[in-house]
């Protein structure tokens, strides 16, 4: 891709990202943008219990700042920078919210923290936040298709780089930046952008989503105030692709009036990286079709795409946060029952349970291009020398949206019910179900905060 070609790219994006409003949404994108919303509420709950997320808001106590928007789960009122780096932290922290392949990367996670903080400080409405939403969500991705597969497999973090575009894009339309304001946030964006892969495992992982958001938030708030950056961040010589991918293609970035990034939403049933997820249901699939105690396992074979071997092939994982960047680990969980949706398996004493570690040493991990990136197959030789093989492809997006809805449902419910209480949650999920109907969106956040 020549400069030439490239020329324009960042003020297309910008300019596109402004154009966003509900009344030109369609029915399916407003109803995955709730469902967004809701599993988002979920995992951030959960997640809000997190040491890193108890550390990152002790700090921001400590600095201080005005009353504008919630911690989720703690009801703290804080800065909306400051809401936006922990409510984004905290949505991350259990590596169990939603994906898309686009760029390889957590989309909600980025630009939701930020977007909800202005719409509780603006008491605005819900269809209002929805198209903001919608906006940063089709922008993260449209960035993350330029900028290809290269930018990832180098070990960047594209929820943290890519992210912060998605951040800024939505804070942005929510602000009502125009064109020229647009992209001059997300030039700042693109000097803010950072996260590196080599971190999966450590809170700085979460981290990198909190950053997203608040950098996003930033660079949008700064671009209102005419703060001055370079148009052309995106495709510039020494800009972000150029620094960053070898694999720029502004075409694959460009879109076309009905296409909706959002459609191809992938939603996180196990709570671990979601590369590990086919591995995992391949896994799943062969104990429900055959009865054999994991003991008599001689061993297993996980086939993966190369790229998985950089992002969640941890062979040896010490705490339970490494467990779920381990196709080894997790596929143990699989094949001895254990229940990869659960919080409590993801744990310091199951990352050296004797039994867990005695599979896990007799699984190898190998791969091929052969198939999608998102596809995984095993086969489980046993010492009576039976032989099993399943395969699994995570990476293709429901087409009922209705029973998607009810399935993450019974997730918000396993994560939210032991916080708020079933009722309590039920109530949730209600007025997430309406949120277009609602006039105020800070209405909502009362209902986010632990019941003890």
């Amino acid at each position: 891709m020549t400069a030439k070609q490239a020329d324009g790219f960042t003020q297309e994006v910008a300019a596109n990202a402004t154009k966003y409003h509900y009344q030109m949404l369609p029915d399916d994108v407003i109803f995955l943008a709730k469902t967004c919303v809701l599993d988002w509420i979920g995992v951030t709950l959960a997640g809000a219990k997190e040491p890193l997320t108890q550390i990152l808001l002790e700090n921001a106590r400590q600095q201080g700042g005005h009353p504008q928007a919630t911690i989720i789960g703690f009801g703290d009122k804080l800065s909306t920078q400051q809401a936006s780096l922990i409510n984004g932290a905290a949505s991350h922290a259990l590596d169990y919210d939603d994906v898309n392949m686009q760029f390889l990367g957590h989309p909600t996670v980025t630009v939701l923290p930020s977007v909800l903080a202005l719409a509780e400080l603006n008491q605005s409405t819900g269809q209002h936040l929805i198209a903001s939403f919608v906006a940063g969500y089709e922008t993260e991705c449209r960035i993350g298709a330029a900028m290809g597969n290269t930018h990832y497999n180098k070990g960047w973090h594209g929820t943290a780089t890519i992210g912060t575009f998605g951040s800024a894009a939505g804070c942005g339309h929510f602000l009502g930046l125009d064109e020229h304001q647009m992209a001059t946030a997300l030039g700042i964006s693109a000097t803010q952008a950072a996260g590196l892969k080599s971190q999966f495992g450590t809170m700085s992982k979460p981290f990198h989503a909190g950053k997203a958001a608040v950098n996003g938030l930033l660079a949008a708030t700064l671009a209102q105030k005419e703060f001055t950056s370079r148009l052309d961040m995106l495709e510039c010589e020494q800009g972000f692709a150029d620094t960053q991918t070898t694999s720029f293609d502004p075409t694959k970035g460009q879109g076309g009036k009905d296409d909706y990034h959002i459609r191809e939403n992938l939603f996180k049933y196990h709570a671990a990286c979601y590369l590990t997820h086919s591995a995992i249901e391949a896994g799943m699939s062969i104990t429900k079709k055959h009865t054999f105690d994991p003991d008599a396992i001689k061993s297993v074979t996980i086939i993966v795409d190369p790229s998985s071997l950089r992002v969640c092939n941890i062979l040896s994982p010490d705490t339970g946060l490494e467990i779920k960047f381990s196709l080894r680990h997790t596929t143990a969980f699989a094949l001895c029952g254990i229940n990869t949706a659960g919080m409590d398996s993801y744990s310091d004493a199951n990352a050296r349970d004797p039994k867990l570690v005695a599979l896990r040493e007799k699984i190898r991990v190998e791969t091929s291009t052969e198939g999608p990136q998102t596809a995984a197959r095993v086969i489980v030789e046993t010492n009576s020398g039976d032989h099993y093989e399943a395969s699994a492809d995570i990476g293709v997006p429901r087409s009922d949206l209705q029973a998607q809805w009810d399935q993450l449902g019974a997730k918000f419910h396993s994560l939210a019910d032991p916080i708020l209480g079933k009722s309590h949650a039920n109530k949730v999920i209600s007025q997430v179900s309406t949120l277009e109907n609602m006039s105020n969106v800070a209405e909502l956040l009362p209902s986010l905060i632990w019941v003890e």
